[in-house]
């Protein structure tokens, strides 16, 4: 079962931006990816909560939200209607010339930031910003690390619904290069934390990072994949966040073991400065 819902999942979550990349352009673009980003900050935490609570009435009831799928899945066979491309390559000359699109400093620009940033929350931010508020310094119990982790996503979402009127202002490849240096200070601050409730300040500021960082990303490869193409350009985002995921824990484990609790989170804010640089020569 675990396998179908992964597979469904990364299939899903590269299908939506690529069908939202499909349908708008321009300033409405950039919105409906910072609704995009908002409605995902809220449907994880809104699962967890009710999951939950299913959970306390007993283990097998959160499957059963599984159903909800259903006349989704309906709604959307019914009722979304999106452009179709029209390509008449085989599938060697398709992904032949999709790789060829792909072979550009920009868009390989962005699938570094896409991996240097799930590097960064997975690595650092879920796995051992968590044990460090659980551990023998705070002694936080598991629902206060679970209130001061999740409000991350408050500032995450409140941005994110912002995104169109920030495009407007600012570049996307400017949000993208502040992101990272957002994510640096937010890094850098954690371990200087004596109070367990004075760490609602970092996680705010790694929100505002990840709610113009993550929209930024998914627009910029929408713009820059041919619609034929879009869906390649998506998925390949989808597989370096899976990379991302998996390399976080390993290369945080591995700064755990030399420099400790604080050696995470300054190696994490030196790999968001890296990004920095790299996005400075690279999307320009």
């Amino acid at each position: 079962m675990g396998f179908l819902t992964e597979h469904t999942w990364a299939s899903l979550g590269s299908i939506n931006v690529t069908i939202i990349g499909d349908l708008y352009s321009g300033d409405r673009l950039a919105t409906a990816m910072g609704y995009n980003a908002v409605v995902r900050n809220i449907g994880i935490p809104s699962y967890l909560i009710i999951g939950g609570a299913l959970a306390s009435l007993a283990w097998y009831y959160p499957f059963a939200l599984s159903v909800i799928a259903v006349p989704i899945g309906i709604l959307v066979l019914t009722s979304l209607k999106s452009p179709e491309p029209k390509n008449h390559q085989d599938f060697k000359q398709y992904l032949s010339s999709a790789f060829k699109s792909i072979k550009n400093r920009q868009v390989i620009g962005l699938f570094s930031a896409t991996l240097f940033t799930f590097i960064i929350l997975y690595g650092t931010y879920l796995t051992y910003f968590a044990l460090l508020l659980g551990g023998d310094r705070f002694h936080a119990s598991p629902f206060l690390i679970g209130i001061i982790m999740s409000s991350m996503g408050l500032t995450t979402a409140a941005i994110s619904s912002q995104f169109g009127k920030l495009t407007k202002r600012f570049s996307k490849k400017t949000l993208i290069k502040a992101a990272f240096v957002i994510y640096a200070i937010a890094l850098f601050i954690i371990p200087f934390v004596p109070n367990l409730w004075l760490f609602l300040i970092p996680t705010l500021i790694f929100g505002v990072a990840q709610g113009v960082n993550v929209p930024s990303i998914q627009t910029l490869l929408a713009e820059f994949a041919p619609l034929e193409y879009r869906a390649t350009f998506m998925s390949i985002n989808g597989m370096v966040i899976r990379m991302g995921q998996t390399l976080g824990p390993l290369l945080m484990g591995a700064s755990f073991l030399i420099w400790g609790f604080e050696g995470t989170f300054f190696v994490s804010a030196g790999l968001s400065i890296a990004m920095f640089i790299l996005a400075l020569a690279v999307l320009k």
